[in-house]
Order: structure tokens, then C-alpha cells, then sequence
């Protein structure tokens, strides 16, 4: 099992393995315009490649000494808004969580950004990009199979639930897990993968020594109260995210991929993309359990470079239900202080 392995793109060079396995160099734009022109590429064109048929590029294999310190994203003066996300916070009665950082200009919000949250199914978007990584795209139309104990024990199945007789690809069980956040596709995933250990330790090789992925699906939820299993920051997530678009941690194909994996969700219209200003594009994986609900994003503005977004709540009576409200309102106004 290989782990998610970093080397920081050079400014002004992408290296590239083509399908000969050799290695390719060419000028580039900066990171951040790349990363701008990929996500419109998704979200306008569709021209990404499926998770089930990328091109068959090796993965990284070199790792930075410090993945995510260093990085071309310009630094600037963080904006203060700990006053109208704690309005919020008071409105709904519940702690808000939010690390937002502008990959073209380096502004940043950050309020309770290193206290530590549930994560729920948020950590879906991190076990694709582990998929992506670690399957080789020759492996990814294996078919998988599981029964219908697997999908009573899982919980929230809306996929495979209908596929217990004839099963599924590899590929086809991560788009379930991400853009429909199918809990027996997550698990499958985890199976292939090596379980929760291996992405723990794939995110501590990003730099993330926050995050405790401990559990599979439906126990990830269960959150015990100062407990770290199965939590993380929205600081942590933001940097996860930050690292993968930005490094060559993923072939520029699968990055490709994974992006448009996050396009196409389909739990997270209530959320981020609600809150988001009208024309901005909103690629995400939401979360929620009880009283957390969250939404991790790439944001990206027209002619502008992304900007990704971590919002995690949960509400401060642990009996309450979630409210996708908070989440959108707190997106507008972090979106809107950025705009």
C-alpha cells in the first residue's frame, strides 16, 4: 500500500509521466491559474477524465520535508470576520469552524479554525484522492461485490442498495461514496484501500498530523464529546486540499478526476454552493451526523483563481438536528468578505 506521496511543483515547470513512463517537462502557468483552468474545465466542458478510464500516468513517488509549509500561494493579511460568524454561532447555537484560503491572492478567514470537529463524510473526498493515488486506472474496473448485510450494517446506501445482485467497479463505488455519499461504497473503498489506518497515514504524509480517521461507516460519525477519533480542523482540511490541487501528489489526469468527482456532488446544494455569489462554481463534499454538518470546497470565482473553503459546525446540544442554514450562511459571508 503506497501512501499519498508530495513533491511541490517547481514555478514555471509541470513534470508529467507519459504513457511511456517517461518523464515529460514543459512550461507552465502558476500554479494557481493552472488549478483555475482545471476547474473551469470541469465544471464548464466536462473535460475531465472519469475516475473509471484516466490516462494510466505513475504516481508521484518523492515526498517534501515539509508538504504543506511551503507553497506559491502569496501571502497576505488575514481578514477578521470572528464577529459576524460569531453572530451566527449565537443565531443557531452552535460552534462554527471555517478555514478559507484565496490561492490567487494569498487572503485568507480563519475563526475556531484549529478546534476540532466531527467529520462525518467530509473525509469521503480524502479517501478518493487516496483511490486515485493508489489504484492504478488498469485496476479501477474491477467489479466488486457484497451482500445485503453489508448494506444494512453501513447504513445510508442509496447506490449499492440497488446493485446487491451485480455489484459494482472500483470506479463506480467511489463516485457513490463522493457524489452520493453511498456509506457500503465508502466502506468497499476503505476494504480496497487497507482500511482507515492507511489513509490516516496517507494524510500525515500530506503534512496533516491533525486528523485522526479511525473509523468506517456509520461509526465515523459517533464522535465522542474532547474525543479525537474521527475528527479534524477546518485548518487541517483546508491545507489537505490546498496540498493536493497544488502538488503533484496526483497525476494531472486523476486531479482532473477528483475535481470533477467533488463538481458532480449531489448532497451539497444546500450548503456552500448556497451561500456561494451567483456564477461562482462550487466543487465540494459535504458531511453531516446529528448536530454536525459541514462542507469542504474549491470556489472559484469567473476569471479568478479558486478558493477553497472549510466550514464544519456542529450545534451545542448534542440531541439537536444539523442545520444546513448555518453552513450556507456562514459560506456568504466569508464568500462575500473574498469577493
Amino acid at each position: 500500500m503506497s501512501r499519498l506521496l508530495v513533491r511541490e511543483v517547481q514555478p514555471g515547470l509541470s513534470r508529467s509521466v507519459g504513457g511511456s513512463g517517461q518523464d515529460e517537462t514543459m512550461p507552465q502557468k502558476s500554479l494557481a491559474s493552472a488549478l483555475a483552468a482545471i476547474v473551469a474545465c470541469v465544471a464548464l466542458a466536462g473535460c475531465s477524465s472519469p475516475a473509471a478510464t484516466p490516462d494510466a500516468s505513475a504516481p508521484p513517488t518523492s515526498i517534501s520535508d515539509s508538504p504543506q509549509s511551503p507553497d506559491a500561494t502569496p501571502s497576505a493579511p488575514p481578514i477578521d470576520l470572528d464577529a459576524p460568524l460569531a453572530a451566527l454561532e449565537a443565531e443557531y447555537d452552535a460552534l462554527v469552524g471555517v478555514s478559507a484560503l484565496d490561492t490567487g491572492t494569498g487572503r485568507r478567514v480563519d475563526h475556531r479554525a484549529d478546534e476540532r470537529f466531527g467529520y462525518a463524510s467530509t473525509i469521503k473526498a480524502f479517501l478518493a484522492a487516496q483511490f486515485l493515488h493508489d489504484v492504478p486506472a488498469a485496476e479501477r474496473d474491477e467489479r466488486v461485490t457484497w451482500t445485503q448485510s453489508d448494506v444494512d450494517a453501513a447504513g445510508y446506501s442509496p447506490v449499492t442498495s440497488e446493485h446487491v445482485d451485480d455489484g459494482l467497479t472500483l470506479a463506480e463505488l467511489v463516485d457513490a461514496s463522493v457524489r452520493f455519499s453511498d456509506n457500503t461504497a465508502t466502506n468497499l473503498v476503505f476494504d480496497r484501500l487497507g482500511g482507515p489506518t492507511e489513509l490516516d497515514t496517507s494524510l500525515a504524509a500530506l503534512g496533516d498530523e491533525t486528523t485522526e480517521v479511525v473509523n468506517v461507516e456509520p461509526a465515523l460519525n459517533d464522535v465522542e464529546p474532547d474525543g479525537t477519533d474521527d475528527t479534524s480542523t477546518a485548518a487541517a482540511f483546508t491545507a489537505d486540499v490546498t496540498t493536493i490541487l497544488t502538488s503533484d501528489v496526483l497525476a494531472d489526469s486523476d486531479r482532473a478526476s477528483w475535481v470533477d468527482l467533488l463538481t458532480g456532488n449531489a448532497t451539497g446544494d444546500t450548503l456552500i454552493r448556497a451561500g456561494a455569489p451567483e456564477g461562482w462554481t462550487v466543487a465540494d463534499k459535504s458531511g453531516g451526523a446529528g448536530p454536525i454538518r459541514n462542507d469542504v470546497a474549491i470556489v472559484t470565482p469567473p476569471g479568478r483563481d479558486p478558493i477553497v473553503l472549510t466550514i464544519l459546525t456542529t450545534k451545542n446540544d448534542p440531541d439537536a438536528a444539523y442545520d444546513d442554514a448555518l453552513v450556507a450562511d456562514a459560506a456568504r459571508v466569508v464568500l462575500d468578505a473574498l469577493e
